[in-house]
């Protein structure tokens, strides 16, 4: 702006010519100007870890909408079960409130019939005789009495018809909360997955080609880690054996077939329950079998799982009922330490304990690990030991 407030200086200028200090001014000027061009996308754009993470955060977030979804559903099929019973209930009652109406409606008639609501004198000077009279008012005195009963009927029938109504109503609320509740998580977990799909898509062919060898680096640490844990176990097993058979050969030179008994005994204590073994096995037979079939969230098979929905149907095949959602499954058992897991075990991940695996022993596990995926058997280190909440054995 200065330069329309000064005069041209005066002599001749060749054309296309600028002072040095103007030039060097432009030129510094136009780099700044396209290194901040350049620079501004590669700022903005996350880095391929940072990517890893939020997806993963995503999925987590999804899993734990999963529950919640589950959990919503549940209560809206077991709301909308309660409100068909109310409703059938309210039905029947109001019936009986017509049928008890019909009845006052008789005695009214017969009372006008009869002339019930004519005073007793008049009754008795109208009468053919007075033993028709004292015959009809002994009648009365009887159609009284069913009267009152009647009526005493009918006003307790409303009472309980109208509070049944109130029941109903109350329900249907809880009902409309509850659907609502099943549609917010029901979004919740769209959006989610649609914001990680739309992160992976973005990633470039030699990003996708790195977070593989990240994850595949992952898995390997995992199975390193499900190694030393399956050693750790066979170790204990062996000592455990150990020490079996020095107590039973102790008691076999103590005191014979009394001693054998003893021994068998202790081994039979400190050896996992015959029943759950082989319920553990038909559970773990189950879940195997589901091994290829993918992952959909809110599914509970044949086709299709998510991870409590496997683990649930894994146990209903040992006829072992568990609650549908992760946060129920929790408390369905025995909390073991990990190094104590046996097959058959759940093992929950996470703080808000948004996912479930069935162990298989070995430190490995069978699950529906998340969308996009399918049932897979993998370490119970695959997102890493301080991902494990705990282990329960169900009961």
């Amino acid at each position: 702006m200065a330069s329309h407030r000064k005069s041209r200086p005066t002599g001749t200028r060749v054309a296309g010519m600028r002072t040095p200090a103007l030039a060097t001014a432009a030129l510094t000027s136009v780099a700044l100007l396209s290194q901040t061009a350049n620079a501004a996308p590669s700022d903005d754009r996350p880095t391929l870890e940072e990517v890893e993470k939020k997806v993963d955060d995503l999925y987590r977030q999804a899993g734990s909408a999963t529950e919640r979804y589950n959990a919503a559903k549940e209560r809206t099929t077991k709301q909308r079960k309660k409100v068909d019973t109310l409703l059938d209930d309210v039905a029947r009652r109001t019936q009986d409130l017509n049928d008890a109406r019909e009845e006052l409606g008789s005695f009214a008639s017969a009372q006008y019939r009869t002339g019930a609501a004519v005073p007793e004198t008049a009754t008795l000077l109208l009468a053919d005789s007075p033993q028709d009279y004292f015959d009809q008012n002994q009648l009365m005195n009887r159609l009284t009495g069913r009267q009152k009963s009647a009526v005493d009927d009918y006003v307790t029938q409303q009472s309980e018809t109208m509070k049944k109504r109130r029941e109903a109503t109350e329900s249907l609320e809880t009902l409309t909360e509850s659907q609502d509740d099943l549609k917010t998580a029901k979004s919740t977990v769209q959006k989610k997955l649609a914001t990680a799909r739309e992160l992976l898509s973005e990633l470039t062919a030699e990003e996708k080609a790195r977070l593989a060898a990240i994850e595949k680096k992952k898995q390997q640490e995992a199975a390193r880690k499900a190694a030393e844990l399956a050693k750790r176990q066979a170790a204990q097993e062996a000592e455990r054996k150990r020490r079996a058979e020095a107590a039973q050969q102790e008691g076999d030179g103590g005191s014979g077939s009394s001693g054998t008994s003893g021994g068998t005994g202790s081994t039979g204590s400190s050896t996992p329950d015959t029943s759950n073994g082989t319920r553990a096995e038909k559970a773990i037979a189950f879940a195997r079998a589901q091994i290829g079939k993918p992952y959909v969230w809110g599914a509970t098979g044949p086709g299709s799982y998510d991870c409590s929905g496997l683990t649930q149907a894994a146990w209903k095949a040992a006829g072992v009922s568990l609650p549908r959602v992760t946060y129920d499954q929790v408390d369905a058992g025995t909390t073991v330490p990990v190094s104590q897991a046996q097959p058959g075990d759940l093992v929950f991940f996470y703080d808000d304990i948004s996912h479930v695996g069935l162990y298989v022993g070995d430190g490995m596990m069978i699950h529906a690990p998340k969308p996009g995926a399918y049932v897979r058997e993998e370490s119970i280190f695959y997102d890493g030991e301080s991902s494990i909440y705990s282990v329960v054995r169900p009961a």
